[in-house]
């Protein structure tokens, strides 16, 4: 992915997953409504298991311009290996969709925080909904942990997050999301891309067109595959001649989850983080991914896990401090990268990997968070970097995007004041910047 949203804020997309209540009783991961972090090309959804859902309601409109690109896709499509049967069968029932055109260009609008985001995906709903889910699926999900090396509990945290366990996979056609996409241009090129894999779904005969729903992004079934990943990764679990991510029986979307991080290079046993304690005049400059040292390490330098000891040497790991230093501290190892390749928003990352540990009985986040903050909206983090910019600490870019390039020169700038260097780009960093 071009970024890590990482530290407190998280851009979200309010998606139709989104349209659900979470109740004491949770998507992949949604609570309170819960919202579609876009990353690598992705969506996923923070979920909670949810008791009913929210119709989602697409307005149909016809558009001339999109008759017109249809025909002139029509031959691009050809060209690459679709049938004639395959496009009439997929476009017999599709149209186009200006809802979704409004949800992807408003995406950047609104913000969580981390916090506010890990209430959510590891609320005791979710928590709870999960360990019901991995009960009534043990037999399947002990199957697919022996063959991929992927813990169970892991793969429940994401189907969790991706569509509170099956409950809300979404029900937009897919054909038509993505041709909408592809038409309106703004990412036409990615989008036609996804439109033309999701045809070679259908042409294989894994699912029937007008089955062939999800999110409004084109994200799909149980852990929300897009149609490229799809057809990279996903696995006919069953043994029945179709790679079904989108049915009932979960089987093969979650075995093809397994497989995904598998394929990435997951270990088996080795933690994606874990929640440590900072001693007094901690080098704040070493919370740094590009630092890494043996946890054995870490704690000669006096970091240790929030019971006092030191980690075990699982590998090489980095201190990460998404909310900066008034918020939780955590030593990630190797895992953390690999289930970034799902979604690379470090709020994501780091939800999945805290429900699988609460799947597993592990106990909340011990530290506090700095629930007085608010998340930057998408225009005042453009004005951060521009600010940061002109001062002499280049962003590389005013996206708007809290990446490593912002952090860094959020870092730079804080060393050159005298301030805490944890890099994280909150509010009253901004308003120092006025």
């Amino acid at each position: 992915m071009p970024f890590r949203a990482i530290l407190s804020t998280v851009v979200v997309a309010l998606s139709a997953e989104a349209a659900v209540a979470d109740i004491a009783v949770r998507r992949p991961g949604k609570s309170a409504p819960d919202v579609a972090v876009l990353q690598n090309g992705r969506y996923a959804a923070p979920a909670v298991a949810q008791t009913s859902e929210v119709p989602q309601v697409t307005e149909i409109a016809a558009n001339s311009g999109y008759d017109a690109w249809l025909a002139a896709f029509h031959g691009r499509a050809v060209s690459q290996g679709i049938s004639e049967a395959t496009l009439q069968r997929a476009f017999a029932g599709a149209t186009y969709l200006p809802d979704v055109v409004k949800k992807d260009r408003n995406q950047s609008e609104f913000t969580k925080t981390l916090w506010d985001y890990l209430d959510s995906a590891a609320s005791d709903a979710r928590v709870n909904n999960g360990k019901d889910a991995l009960r009534k699926h043990a037999k399947t999900l002990d199957a697919i942990e022996a063959k991929y090396g992927v813990e169970k509990e892991v793969v429940a945290a994401i189907w969790g997050l991706e569509s509170a366990y099956g409950t809300f996979r979404g029900d937009i056609d897919i054909i038509s999301a993505l041709s909408t996409l592809a038409f309106d241009g703004r990412r036409g090129q990615f989008f036609e891309g996804q439109l033309v894999a999701a045809l070679k779904i259908l042409q294989a005969g894994d699912v029937a067109p007008r089955n062939m729903t999800g999110s409004w992004a084109g994200a799909m079934g149980h852990t929300q595959f897009i149609p490229t990943s799809y057809l990279d990764y996903a696995v006919d679990f069953t043994g029945d001649g179709r790679r079904d991510i989108w049915g009932d029986d979960p089987s093969d979307a979650l075995a093809s989850t397994a497989a995904y991080l598998a394929r990435f290079g997951w270990v088996k046993g080795m933690p994606w983080g874990v929640e440590v304690k900072l001693p007094e005049g901690f080098d704040y400059t070493q919370s740094n991914r590009r630092i890494e040292k043996m946890p054995s390490d870490w704690a000669r330098m006096g970091i240790t896990d929030i019971s006092g000891h030191a980690v075990r040497d699982f590998g090489a790991a980095s201190i990460l401090l998404p909310a900066g230093a008034q918020g939780a501290a955590f030593m990630i190892f190797k895992n953390f990268s690999v289930i970034e390749r799902y979604n690379t928003a470090d709020a994501y990352v780091i939800g999945v990997g805290h429900l699988s540990d609460r799947l597993k009985g592990g106990p909340k986040i011990q530290s506090d968070w700095p629930r007085g903050d608010r998340a930057l909206t998408f225009v005042e983090r453009q004005e951060m970097q521009e600010r940061l910019t002109d001062a002499g600490f280049s962003t590389k870019g005013i996206d708007g995007r809290i990446g490593p390039n912002t952090i860094d020169a959020v870092r730079d700038y804080q060393l050159s004041k005298g301030l805490i260097p944890d890099g994280y780009p909150s509010l009253m960093l901004l308003e120092r910047l006025r």
